[in-house]
């Protein structure tokens, strides 16, 4: 598809409200997202058959409702980026990011806001990581970290999206860890509880256990502390 095509299709105002209301990876149905783009049930329709027909989102039917959510982790870290381009200066960014958001959010299916950036930079000084280019792979430290956290490594890099790569945070302006790795991160976080996501917005609350454990594993306990 056309770029221009893509970006008209996102550049509509209520449209846009609609695909960032998407970017918690929850999906949604089209009165939800009428509320979010705060258009008419009607007008959502035909917007979100719109975003559909430019394959930025999906739609699953089940049973009398269609849930819509985004095409895939493409989508969201385009989302994301253009968030950085709109944002100007990162100290304008940071002055209108509310403070909840900006400590610690889910970008797609993965680590976002100060503590994504933070978690990244550990996983790089650990050397559980390594860069290949634009790509990271998996050191011997790393896999055996990731797998003592349960993370079958082999499995993500065999499933069908890009493995591990870094997404520019929004707030931060450096950095987060996207990908599949980031995205089995995120559920090893949510599984043992580290982290509990709002159920209304894309923040992320860590726990005390999830202060110990990650001060214990990672190094991050000044920031979580703080």
């Amino acid at each position: 598809m056309d770029v221009s095509a893509i970006a008209a299709a996102i550049g509509d105002p209520a449209r846009a409200r609609m695909l960032y209301g998407l970017l918690d990876g929850r999906a949604r149905t089209s009165t939800e997202l009428a509320v979010i783009g705060g258009i008419s049930p009607s007008t959502a329709s035909a917007h979100l058959g719109r975003l559909q027909a430019s394959r930025l989102v999906t739609v699953l039917a089940q049973g009398k409702h269609r849930y819509f959510s985004l095409r895939g982790e493409e989508v969201a870290t385009a989302l994301e980026a253009l968030s950085v381009l709109a944002g100007g200066a990162s100290a304008t960014i940071a002055s209108r990011t509310p403070q909840h958001l900006r400590a610690a959010r889910t970008c797609y299916d993965h680590i976002a806001g100060a503590l994504g950036v933070a978690l990244h930079q550990r996983l790089i000084a650990l050397r559980w990581l390594s860069a290949d280019g634009t790509s990271y792979h998996v050191t011997p430290a790393g896999r055996s970290g990731f797998t003592a956290l349960d993370i079958d490594v082999d499995a993500v890099q065999h499933a069908r999206r890009r493995f591990a790569f870094p997404c520019l945070d929004w707030s931060e302006r450096r950095p987060h860890l996207g990908g599949g790795l980031a995205a089995a991160l995120l559920r090893v976080a949510l599984k043992k509880r580290w982290v509990i996501q709002d159920l209304d917005s894309r923040a992320l609350r860590v726990t005390r256990s999830g202060q110990r454990e990650m001060e214990k594993r990672f190094g991050l306990g000044d920031l979580l502390t703080s």
